[in-house]
């Protein structure tokens, strides 16, 4: 059993051994390669517009290269193992732009409601297309991401976990909606094998998770978790538990983590963020959907800055326009295009519903699985 610290960030596979031994065998894909595209596209149109619908969205144009010193990129962990690809640019100019690839929308996107003038409950989502170059590439983390990264002006009021739970089952709803048309439309999806996702999500804070397997690593208590439930939302992603982990590291400057909550048995948790992750038939593992949560104020940002040890970054552009209330209080996530493909799709792999750089190795391996692999 891997060590608890391991499992604080990014994916929990680390060998391509290990991928061999976790994809599925006897795998044939339920969709031909021309049926899996069509589908691909038909669930996109729909969870966009369910969530224009459901969340009062609109999409707008979202950057793929931001200024490196604006602040704005996704730094992912607040560790700082996961950097940005940065390159300079603008021929002919005596300063070249330092840019950066973005690695998610997430902080742009806070801005950005400011920018195209929401009010509130309105809000933005995105086609975002990012790289993410420090991650091992396995069956479901891959360098290149794609998400519907979408964001909601809301008010002080709304800052709390009944407006954040209200939020995730519209996006659940969404996320079920999709499911029901895709298995409609492409009924060769109707497996037995492969049972459709519940209808209700199962609430919970990551503290209830650990008091139920206090001696587990954080993906192994999800994963007994979701073959309960098979549907889950975790509360609470970032705070550091009784244990003396977070039950995951989560960047310290969009969510809110540090809010205290709700009180259960005397035990007073925190959180104002979280994740929804689903089990997988397919691949028989636990499967992360999205991440989202209630954004920090100017107080709460300074507090997980200091816990963060990142102080030094408040002077950025995009940290001065919360202390300095500037952009608009706010709710919002990233939810995984490719990733809900995948499992809506029943694929095993996500190089099967994305095309993306993947190792060598990795080919060999899917080829002796039955898994095509885009290129």
């Amino acid at each position: 059993m891997l060590d608890k610290a391991s499992q604080l960030a990014g994916p929990g596979i680390s060998t391509y051994a290990e991928v061999d031994r976790i994809l599925p065998d006897n795998y044939e894909s339920l969709l031909d390669r021309k049926r899996t595209q069509q589908a691909i596209y038909d669930v996109k149109d729909y969870i966009e517009k369910g969530l224009a619908k459901e969340l009062n969205l609109m999409l707008v144009q979202v950057p793929l290269i931001v200024e490196a010193a604006s602040g704005m990129n996704d730094m992912l962990d607040r560790d700082g193992s996961r950097t940005p690809v940065e390159f300079p640019c603008g021929l002919g100019l005596d300063e070249p732009i330092q840019a950066s690839i973005v690695q998610a929308a997430t902080k742009w996107k806070r801005w950005a409601l400011k920018q195209f003038e929401c009010d509130v409950h309105e809000g933005v989502n995105t086609d975002m297309r990012a790289v993410r170059k420090d991650y091992f590439l396995d069956h479901d983390h891959s360098a290149y991401v794609d998400q519907w990264d979408w964001e909601q002006v809301i008010t002080e009021e709304d800052r709390n976990l009944e407006y954040l739970t209200n939020a995730v089952g519209k996006i659940w709803k969404v996320i079920t909606g999709a499911e029901k048309m895709v298995l409609d439309k492409y009924p060769e999806l109707q497996d037995p094998r492969f049972p459709p996702l519940p209808e209700e999500l199962h609430f919970v804070h990551a503290e209830e998770i650990l008091a139920r397997w206090p001696d587990l690593p954080r993906k192994e208590r999800e994963t007994a978790l979701i073959k309960e439930h098979g549907a889950v939302f975790i509360y609470g992603i970032g705070w550091v538990l009784d244990d003396g982990y977070p039950h995951e590291m989560r960047a310290a400057d969009y969510d809110d983590w540090v809010t205290p909550t709700i009180e259960k048995d005397g035990k007073l948790m925190h959180g104002l963020n979280g994740d929804i992750l689903v089990y997988n038939h397919v691949t028989g593992r636990r499967h992360e959907l999205t991440s989202m949560g209630i954004r920090v104020t100017p107080e709460t940002l300074k507090e997980q800055m200091k816990l963060a040890e990142r102080e030094d970054e408040l002077s950025q552009p995009y940290h001065q326009m919360i202390l300095n209330n500037e952009i608009p209080l706010s709710i919002g996530g990233g939810i995984g295009q490719s990733r809900v493909q995948m499992l809506l799709l029943r694929k095993a792999h996500l190089g099967e519903v994305s095309t993306t750089v993947w190792p060598q190795q990795l080919h060999e391996i899917c080829e002796q699985h039955n898994i095509h692999v885009l290129r």
